[in-house]
């Protein structure tokens, strides 16, 4: 259930949450490959508007009619390809130039924004003015178009101005079975707020009812980081499958897209990963194996070395050594407890967060363990009769 919660929340997250999944995508658009192949589609979409050989003919036509001798005219026909190619190429040097620019990137976010919220209106079942084009949800490439087209103006081109208001299309993915959809958009709310919850509760409940605990807690941590290995290799077989079944040359585009939407879900694996080695090597530690035992006994070794003369007698003596003694599981349970709740809250933790959060727990553990001493017989003696 671990890897189903894992991937509950993830998807969740990406179709619920409009600034979560603007965070996602966003990066897309700034990927060289990916902005490649938008400028050779806005490029095609320009050109298919502008008839640049037509304006180069009527250019000659036009100085002909002025009284240009007819062998300059006639040169100048001869020229009229390669002006016309050379201008196609300045058209699409400019639009990879507006693809590539920050006006551009903010247009994708701005339309991505847009796109999901629709989306998501219609997932809810909130509106009925929200309509899907055909079978499929596709991404307006008006905006971008029209940053293009300015651009070209602004650089000279001024038959960019005659680019009428257009609407071309991406298909970004099916969005047929509307009401299959809704239903499903809806269990999956419900399971990614509860179905974590749920799993870690039977997790609890395992290694109570457990005869021996530290094994099945040693268990788990081993199979949370099975899981996760394997999820893992899972998102690279799909990654292989989504680039081979694209043409050859929206391979590296595919490629990228891919690995940018799914970044935060591998994020969440290798910290899960991480989690799992933890909870995995504390049980251990604190088993009967040889090397645990060596183990504590350095450090006990190490601690009782720190605490030689004034300072261990005056912990004794004090009342903080054998308070902390007499409530030493309890200290220890509560700040074992506490550092889980700081994993589960924290907003998408990541593999340094766990690091740091263990660390700050063995530290801790550390400090209890220094203070840990219980009162001298003397010190009681001199207690009661005061």
């Amino acid at each position: 259930m671990v890897p189903v919660s894992v991937l509950a929340i993830w998807t969740n997250n990406q179709i619920s949450d409009t600034e979560r999944f603007v965070a996602t995508v966003s990066p897309v658009v700034e990927d060289p490959s990916v902005q490649a192949a938008l400028g050779d589609r806005i490029t095609a979409e320009v050109l298919a508007r502008v008839d640049i050989q037509q304006i180069v003919d009527e250019t000659v036509s036009a100085l002909a009619a002025q009284g240009l001798p007819p062998r300059v005219v006639d040169r100048l026909r001869d020229l009229t390809g390669p002006l016309a190619e050379g201008a196609r190429g300045f058209v699409a040097d400019k639009v990879q130039e507006a693809v590539a620019s920050p006006r551009f990137v903010q247009a994708a976010q701005r339309s991505t924004e847009v796109v999901h919220q629709q989306l998501q209106t219609v997932l809810s079942g909130w509106s009925s003015a929200v309509t899907i084009e055909g079978a499929n949800a596709v991404l307006d490439l008006a905006p971008f178009i029209e940053a293009a087209k300015q651009r070209l103006v602004a650089s000279g081109f001024a038959a960019a101005a005659r680019i009428p208001e257009i609407h071309p299309t991406v298909e970004l993915f099916p969005a047929s079975y509307l009401v299959q959809a809704q239903t499903a958009y809806r269990a999956l709310d419900a399971a990614a707020t509860w179905l974590p919850w749920f799993t870690l509760l039977i997790l609890v409940g395992g290694v109570l009812l457990a005869r021996r605990r530290r094994r099945a807690v040693i268990a788990i941590g081993i199979g949370v980081m099975g899981v996760m290995v394997l999820l893992a290799v899972a998102l690279l077989v799909a990654r292989g499958l989504l680039v081979a079944s694209v043409a050859e040359q929206a391979a590296a585009p595919a490629a990228a897209i891919f690995d940018t939407v799914v970044r935060f879900l591998r994020i969440a694996l290798r910290t899960l990963f991480l989690v799992g080695l933890i909870v995995a090597l504390g049980a251990f530690l604190v088993g009967p194996a040889q090397a645990a035992v060596r183990l504590r006994a350095a450090l006990s070794h190490m601690i009782d070395r720190l605490r030689r003369g004034g300072v261990r007698r005056r912990l004794q003596d004090g009342p903080v050594g054998p308070w902390v003694h007499e409530h030493r599981t309890a200290l220890r349970t509560g700040l074992v407890l506490l550092a889980g709740l700081v994993v589960i809250f924290l907003d998408r933790p990541s593999g340094g967060d766990i690091l740091a959060v263990a660390l700050t727990l063995v530290v801790l553990l550390g400090a209890i363990e220094f203070l840990n001493q219980p009162r001298s017989p003397g010190g009681a003696a001199a207690h009661i009769g005061g």
